[in-house]
C-alpha cells in the first residue's frame, strides 16, 4: 500500500493525517476526515508514518507491515468488519487478529494497538478508499501478465514440438 507513506498518526491527536509538505518549522498535515483541516505540526511532535509501522509476528526475525495487515482485512472483510473496536472485548480483538494475521505475536501486540489499527482501517476505507483499490488493480495486472507469459510459454513449447 504505497499510499501509507503519506499518511501519519500524530501522538496526542485523534485520527489520521495526510502529510502535505515539510517546512522549516515542522510539517504541514491535512486531516483525513470531512473537514480536511490543515495544520502545522512542530518538530517535537511524535509523528508516525503508517508505512513504517508493522505488527510483531511469532517469527522473531520478521514483522508484518501494517499495509499488508490492512490488505488482509480488506480481502477478508472489505467494509463489513465483524467487530467494533471501541465496544469489543480483548478476546474478540484477539480472535479478529488471529483471523487476519494468524502468526501475530500474542504477547507483544497489545489490544489497545489492535483497536487503533481497526480505527485506522475504518478511517482509510472511508476517506482514502483508492489506497485499497490500487492494490487490487496491481494484483489484476500481475495476474494478466502472468497469464500472458504462461500463454506465450505454451505457444513456444507447441512450436518446438
Amino acid at each position: 500500500m504505497e499510499a501509507l507513506k503519506e499518511i501519519a498518526n500524530i501522538a496526542g491527536k485523534g485520527g489520521l493525517y495526510r502529510i502535505v509538505k515539510p517546512s522549516r518549522t515542522g510539517v504541514i498535515v491535512e486531516s483525513l476526515d470531512e473537514k480536511k483541516e490543515k495544520s502545522m505540526i512542530g518538530p517535537t511532535a511524535r509523528v508516525s508514518v503508517l508505512k513504517d509501522i508493522s505488527i510483531y509476528t511469532d517469527d522473531d526475525e520478521q514483522s508484518k507491515p501494517l499495509g499488508d495487515v490492512f490488505m488482509a482485512i480488506y480481502e477478508k472483510y472489505n467494509d463489513d468488519l465483524p467487530i467494533v473496536a471501541k465496544a469489543a472485548s480483548n478476546a474478540e480483538l484477539a480472535d479478529f487478529m488471529a483471523e487476519v494475521v494468524p502468526e501475530y505475536d500474542r504477547d507483544r501486540v497489545h489490544m489497545s494497538d489492535v483497536k487503533k489499527m481497526i480505527g485506522w482501517y475504518n478511517i482509510l476505507r472511508k476517506n482514502l478508499p483508492e489506497a485499497f483499490e490500487k492494490k487490487a488493480e496491481e494484483t489484476a495486472e500481475a495476474d494478466a501478465t502472468s497469464n500472458e507469459t504462461s500463454s506465450e510459454t505454451a505457444e513456444t513449447q507447441e512450436e518446438k514440438a
